[in-house]
């Protein structure tokens, strides 16, 4: 049943700095992940290798799986003749195996069943595929005037175009204009756990061990792909080794295993995508290129300003980039326009990954900003401070608490930045140059309706508490419990919570900074609601299940979090190398649920940021379509010795507008603005302005001295 509105709840539980109730078993290594699982129904399983395609367009003329099925332990090798059907093959991305067309470098093309997985890999290698291959287009620098598009809309269901006021007029009158190219590249999830999953079908009902931040989700997709109603799909997720969003929807490996699964019916099948294969098959956040113009008075507040993205996207799946939807609501401004275009591309499909849109996004806002700041000669604070607007430009709606200027000024104050010389490279500590920047944070307060708890009271005053979440290690397990002893007025220790099952009550993805606040929600909503049925002594048995269908006042109010981020550059003056010596980030985000699990999430995001600032880019080779770069030896990520000083802080609040925990989501707000701040940074330390990702050694070797 769908029950009463949530009333916001008393803090006892939340707000409290509390340990992981999974850490015990993470750091033994008990915790099971998803190709991990035996029991007696997962005993002696078969081993699945994916054949993927090393043409980027064409077709599959023939599979040669002789060599391979003559191996010791290889038992069978599906492939787009042999493979069971699908029943539905809308979704490009997910019609594994169904026909004899290629559409990107890496697509799965066969399939090796085999009694190890050392004898599915070596089968693998054994399998002949023979291709038809036809011209491709895999890079947005040869993409053509055709292949480019509007979207009819961007992700997370923004509109495509927007425009407001006359920007032209407004830049032909501004006294100051800036204008610039930014470009952020491909980038790659690496969680630590690769995608992988475990399936069994035993005539009647598919159950899957899943990498996935949504269980749900993955039964929805599957289902009617596999023939099934979806109460014939089981999916569990009780560990989860990391996501940033490529696991946040289904891809073609699951498919993958399930299909196995199915044409070996009764015998379990393990599949784990290796790292190489992630750079196709897992998604990515595609290469983005921004055309921001800006118009101001002398004093730096803006007048007009414009940002025009295009991206990448594939030409079996459109995924379109919310680049340019920031600008909409970030400054004040008469006149602003943003525009979202895509170039159609014989590459693999692109999808979520940590803030997708709002992270390149923010990267050419803020260094435009930083641009008109040094254009105006005013503070990049204060000039991030005077286009405060009052209302949400994009809306008009009052902001439910938007509280930059706070931010701002309190990581000002912490970080020094009052002693901050004005022009650039005033600042040589031995063969350093020394710089520090600045940037704005912001993330939208997402809610997602349709998720469902059920309250069961247990013998001895305990509770069993039950959603379908999934926690990809960022603490849902520990958080949630917090929350229903704070609405059901009990101890933590008193809450059983059940999560990351199909079986359990629907909930939605662990995404877009929502996860907690949608599934919180359902908590006390179902938890409030129990105490109406059966009061404060109920009888063991009773319990209530409610379906959490609205909340947050989305249309009377502009719902967002945001943030500062300060960073400290120094560039060797000889070698051009860039070390990141201190970062700060303080942030907006409405009550803080558990300490401890958001301070990861704020440090985890400026880790993340940096990585991308400095390191991250996936290469595409422009002959063959695949990605050069596919493991963590070419694609670095930042490791330990990348990380210098990090320090996060938050503002005390409470937002009753957007959960009745009073909280907004933690999980992406850290890594925007993050490499905006630290380009600005690197271009206060040295004078030279860079304005594509990453910031390598080469673009500050022999830096001119300042007049």
């Amino acid at each position: 049943m769908t029950v009463q509105q949530a009333r916001p709840v008393p803090n006892r539980a939340v707000g409290i700095a509390s340990e992981r109730v999974d850490g015990r078993e993470k750091v033994t290594g008990l915790a099971t992940y998803a190709a991990e699982h035996r029991d007696l129904q997962l005993d002696d399983p078969l081993h699945a290798w994916m054949v993927t395609s090393t043409i980027a367009r064409g077709r599959v003329l023939r599979v040669d799986a002789s060599a391979a099925l003559a191996l010791p332990g290889v038992e069978r090798v599906l492939d787009h003749e042999n493979a069971p059907r699908a029943a539905s093959t809308d979704d490009r991305e997910l019609a594994v195996l169904q026909d004899d067309r290629v559409g990107f470098r890496g697509q799965i093309v066969a399939l090796v069943l085999a009694e190890t997985p050392e004898a599915a890999r070596e089968g693998a290698r054994l399998v002949s595929v023979h291709y038809d291959a036809e011209p491709a287009t895999v890079t947005l620098d040869a993409a053509g005037e055709d292949d480019f598009y509007a979207p009819e809309q961007v992700n997370a269901g923004h509109e495509t175009d927007l425009e407001q006021g006359d920007v032209e007029a407004g830049l032909a009158g501004a006294a100051v204009r800036v204008e610039g190219r930014y470009s952020t590249p491909a980038e790659h999830n690496s969680p630590m756990e690769p995608h992988a999953a475990t399936a069994r079908w035993d005539g009647s009902v598919l159950t899957m061990y899943d990498s996935t931040q949504a269980v749900h989700a993955v039964a929805a997709t599957l289902a009617p792909i596999l023939g099934l109603e979806q109460s014939q799909l089981r999916v569990l997720a009780p560990y989860v080794g990391g996501g940033f969003g490529s696991k946040g929807l289904p891809h073609a490996p699951e498919v993958a295993a399930a299909m196995a699964a199915m044409a070996v019916e009764g015998r379990p099948v393990k599949l784990v995508v290796t790292r190489q294969q992630m750079f196709a098959l897992t998604g990515y956040r595609p290469e983005t290129i921004s055309h921001v113009r800006i118009g101001a008075e002398p004093d730096g507040r803006i007048v007009a300003l414009e940002h025009a993205a295009i991206g990448g996207t594939s030409r079996i799946k459109e995924y379109a980039e919310q680049t340019a939807t920031a600008a909409r609501m970030m400054y004040a401004g008469e006149h602003r326009r943003t525009t979202h275009r895509v170039a159609a591309l014989d590459v693999a499909v692109p999808s979520w990954m940590r803030a997708p849109g709002e992270m390149p996004g923010m990267f050419a806002l803020e260094v435009a900003l930083d641009e008109l700041a040094e254009a105006c000669g005013v503070d990049p604070v204060d000039l991030r401070v005077r286009n405060e607007p009052e209302l949400d430009p994009e809306t008009g709606n009052p902001y439910n608490d938007r509280r930059l200027v706070e931010c701002l000024q309190r990581g000002a104050e912490r970080f020094g930045w009052a002693d901050r010389p004005t022009s650039p490279q005033a600042i040589v500590d031995g063969d350093w140059w020394v710089g520090t920047g600045v940037a704005s944070a912001t993330y939208p307060t997402l809610w997602m309706p349709g998720n469902t708890a059920r309250i069961t009271a247990d013998e001895d005053g305990r509770y069993g508490v039950a959603i379908g979440a999934v926690d990809i290690g960022t603490g849902a397990r520990t958080v949630l419990a917090q929350i229903a002893a704070d609405a059901l007025d009990v101890d933590v220790a008193s809450i059983d919570l059940a999560i990351g099952d199909t079986d359990l009550p629907a909930a939605t993805v662990a995404g877009g900074s929502a996860g907690t606040g949608s599934w919180g929600t359902a908590i006390v909503q179902a938890a409030q609601q129990f105490r109406a049925d059966h009061g404060d002594t109920p009888d063991p048995g009773v319990q209530t299940t409610g379906t959490a269908e609205s909340y947050p006042d989305s249309v009377g109010h502009a719902l967002h979090s945001f943030g500062a981020t300060f960073a400290e550059v120094r560039v060797h003056r000889w070698t051009g190398e860039l070390r990141v010596t201190r970062l700060l980030g303080v942030y907006s985000v409405g009550r803080v649920i558990n300490p401890t699990t958001a301070r990861s999430q704020f440090l985890g995001g400026l880790i993340m940021g940096l990585s991308g600032a400095l390191f991250e880019e996936s290469v595409r080779d422009s002959r063959f379509g695949h990605v050069v770069t596919q493991d963590l030896a070419t694609y670095h990520v930042a490791s330990h010795a990348d990380v210098r000083g990090l320090e996060v802080d938050w503002l005390d609040e409470e937002d009753h507008l957007a959960t009745p925990m009073g909280s907004r989501g933690v999980g992406e707000i850290g890594i925007v603005g993050t490499a905006a701040a630290i380009a600005n940074a690197a271009h206060h330390a040295t004078g030279v302005r860079v304005r594509d990702l990453p910031l390598t050694a080469d673009l500050f070797l022999d830096v001119p001295p300042l007049p």
